[in-house]
């Protein structure tokens, strides 16, 4: 009786063990590994991989090419990451880069290339100046309607009507009329879809986000209603399938929230990591973690870096790992006691 007491007593954390993982697996632990992380935990988890990324072998060759190239945009950003992580630059190379920054950031040069930016996008020469001189007039109602009369002149002469043009043209007119109602938040759909506008202008779109967007603006257009919905006579549904058109303005919408958390410029540059709308989602979340920086951690880590880091293993995985490996140790040391055990009385009898 005692030795099988004692064996019971032996056996006891391992069947403990056992019982706790074969409980554990009957919740399918493994269905669902990961779960999305909060945005108090990724702005911690994105800050983590930043520092440990920013140091003077990964920055100085960057700033001295950026300098070399006369590239305003990123001689700034990467004079604020030296000074966010405190890391000198070399003197020379930051002498030559205050020279870049004044001679390109000066009011007369400002006041001459921001009327040309304005005229051709291609032409401006930072992200900044695009912000300030292209994009007002393209993320407002009048950008809006005059892309709907573009898309109406073509019609009536037979022209080819860009159908992503006119489709984000509806999405941000109808945001509009919405804002007074919402209370403001159609706004940021709005604005979203000013920037797809621009962006294409600017050629900022990957082509496979071109292709989902366009798909999704193949709207179908009652023509004879446009001007009564112009004079706000009609609603948006008599023109349109506006279901149809949600899935548009969703993809606005998490744009235009990555434009209230970072700005229109970055916003615009950003939007070169997209190739999906679930990438647009996904942008938009990192942007509410990261917020104004959110460009200079894309730079730095790279998109796929930083996507991995908003999701997490489930606390329910990880305990299953975790019994999983304590299964097995204790196995392994369950079967080296038996198998010494089996070795010391075998060596009693020869003695």
């Amino acid at each position: 009786m005692r030795r099988w007491l004692r064996l019971a007593l032996a056996l006891s954390p391992f069947g403990l063990t056992a019982m706790t993982f074969v409980w554990l697996m009957t919740t399918n632990p493994f269905v669902a590994p990961f779960v999305a992380r909060g945005t108090d935990q990724l702005a911690i988890t994105l800050e983590r991989e930043m520092a440990r990324a920013v140091n003077p072998e990964w920055l100085v060759p960057r700033f001295q090419d950026a300098v070399a190239a006369k590239d305003l945009d990123r001689i700034e950003m990467h004079i604020d990451l030296a000074q966010a992580y405190q890391i000198p630059l070399p003197p020379e190379t930051l002498t030559l880069a205050g020279d870049i920054v004044a001679a390109q950031s000066g009011f007369v040069a400002n006041s001459l290339s921001c009327a040309q930016c304005a005229v051709d996008i291609s032409s401006c020469r930072s992200i900044a100046q695009l912000g300030a001189c292209a994009v007002p007039f393209e993320v407002s109602p009048a950008g809006d309607l005059n892309a709907l009369r573009r898309a109406g002149v073509n019609y009536a002469t037979g022209a080819e009507v860009d159908g992503l043009d006119l489709g984000l043209a509806l999405v941000g007119l109808g945001a509009t009329a919405a804002i007074v109602v919402s209370g403001g938040t159609s706004g940021t759909i709005k604005l979203g879809a000013g920037l797809i506008r621009t962006a294409r202008r600017l050629g900022s779109l990957t082509p496979d986000f071109a292709r989902i967007i366009g798909d999704a603006a193949r709207l179908p257009i009652n023509w004879s209603r446009v001007p009564a919905y112009l004079g706000g006579r009609a609603p948006l549904d008599e023109i349109t399938d506006t279901a149809q058109l949600a899935r548009l303005g969703a993809i606005a919408a998490d744009l235009g929230r990555l434009r209230r958390n970072t700005d229109t410029a970055q916003a615009l540059v950003l939007m070169r990591h997209i190739d999906s709308a679930e990438d647009a989602a996904r942008l938009a979340r990192v942007s509410d973690a990261a917020g104004p920086n959110t460009r200079r951690v894309m730079q730095v880590l790279g998109k796929s870096r930083v996507f991995r880091a908003m999701v997490r293993l489930s606390d329910a995985t990880i305990g299953a790992l975790a019994f999983g490996y304590a299964l097995i140790v204790q196995i392994l040391v369950f079967c080296g006691q038996q198998c010494g055990n089996l070795c010391l009385r075998r060596l009693r009898r020869l003695i």
